[in-house]
């Protein structure tokens, strides 16, 4: 069997003839607040897509973070309450701004436990990021809940999670702002790229000006930023992955489907991956917990099968941070997490072969 990544970007010639047309333009960034014409109707595609007021294109997920954090007024001193399984850049990015990541345990659906939110809730706490791992959407009911009681901004780190949704809303929808990633490995790509979603209009004039060093409409700098602009060539790829954004979902979701039925057999021996009642996942990954993980991975890697694991040490284990704990369901599963490709060039004979190799990685 041929190696199948757990993730790959997906183009074809319309992608490699929107960049050549960007190209032959000379147009590649654009200093404006509003920003260039393919940003532009990137982030007009990205609004209608997600149902949302206003979409923020910046150059990275990690930028977004960082962005709405000091949209939020985030400063030193404050601290934001993360989830520890997670992707580095969430404390990363709050660390980025001054504050202090404050790292909270998970719940059975590998996202943030709100028991946990409440039991860090202090006078620093500033702001709540919620990372929807895997594609699977936090519990953002109870999250609103309580950062409504303890006035808490909410800003929720969809960089895994475009296209899963949480009782009819988009994940990034649900809260004040939302992070999207369009990195490489992501369901779909700009290259690189990142994008905020808000309907706050006070806020998405913020994030406007914060992603190009602080200039309002009248190219006066009326607050602190940076340089986080999209450029036109990564917002052209955008535009074309965007319209085929809801085929490469449909085949993710029918892999994952495949999964279900073919590992339901091992589903004493192994963790399939649990559904949130309203929730409707973009299966970014298809993560189990599996008692013999090292010798499962191996096993598939020698047939070409790029598992992966997402992720050990999380941060608070980490040599950046190593604080923060205990936190025994977040060290419990980063000990036998195991994601599998549910990407679009996966296809039933993949499926069967990973379940072969499973279940012969359980003797």
């Amino acid at each position: 069997m041929s190696k199948v990544p757990i993730n790959t970007p997906i183009m074809d010639k319309e992608e490699e003839e929107a960049v050549q047309k960007v190209i032959s333009e000379r147009y590649f960034t654009d200093q404006s607040y509003e920003g260039g014409k393919y940003v532009r109707e990137f982030e007009t595609a990205l609004e209608s897509y997600l149902n949302v007021k206003h979409v923020i294109a910046v150059s990275s997920g990690t930028a977004a973070l960082i962005a709405s954090l000091y949209a939020a007024k985030v400063e030193p001193g404050d601290e934001v309450i993360v989830p520890s399984l997670t992707f580095v850049a969430t404390a990363n990015a709050v660390k980025a701004v001054g504050a202090r990541p404050v790292f909270a345990d998970i719940d059975n659906y590998y996202t943030i436990d709100t028991k946990e939110i409440r039991k860090k809730v202090n006078k620093r706490v500033k702001a709540i990021v919620p990372v929807h791992l895997y594609g699977h959407v936090a519990n953002m009911d109870e999250i609103i809940e309580i950062a409504e009681e303890f006035g808490i901004t909410v800003i929720e780190d969809a960089a895994q999670s475009l296209g899963s949704s949480y009782k009819g809303k988009m994940s990034g929808t649900l809260s004040k702002m939302g992070c999207f990633s369009f990195y490489p490995g992501k369901v779909m790509t700009t290259g690189e790229g990142g994008a905020i979603a808000t309907n706050d209009d006070e806020l998405a004039d913020s994030l406007r000006k914060i992603r190009n060093h602080g200039f309002d409409k009248m190219g006066v700098i009326t607050t602190f930023g940076l340089n986080f602009r999209m450029p036109q060539i990564n917002a052209a790829i955008g535009n074309i992955q965007l319209k085929r954004l809801p085929q490469f979902l449909m085949a993710r979701e029918k892999n994952a489907f495949l999964y279900l039925k073919y590992l339901m057999e091992l589903s004493d021996k192994i963790t399939l991956p649990p559904i949130r009642d309203g929730a409707k996942y973009n299966w970014y990954l298809f993560t189990i917990l599996h008692p013999k993980r090292q010798k499962a991975l191996e096993n598939l890697k020698r047939e070409g099968i790029d598992a992966r694991v997402y992720y050990d040490p999380p941060v608070h284990k980490t040599p950046a941070y190593n604080y923060g704990g205990p936190l025994p369901k977040t060290e419990m599963v980063s000990k036998t997490t195991l994601s599998l490709p549910a990407n679009p060039i996966v296809n039933e004979d993949v499926v069967q072969k990973v379940t072969e190799i499973l279940k012969e990685s359980l003797n």
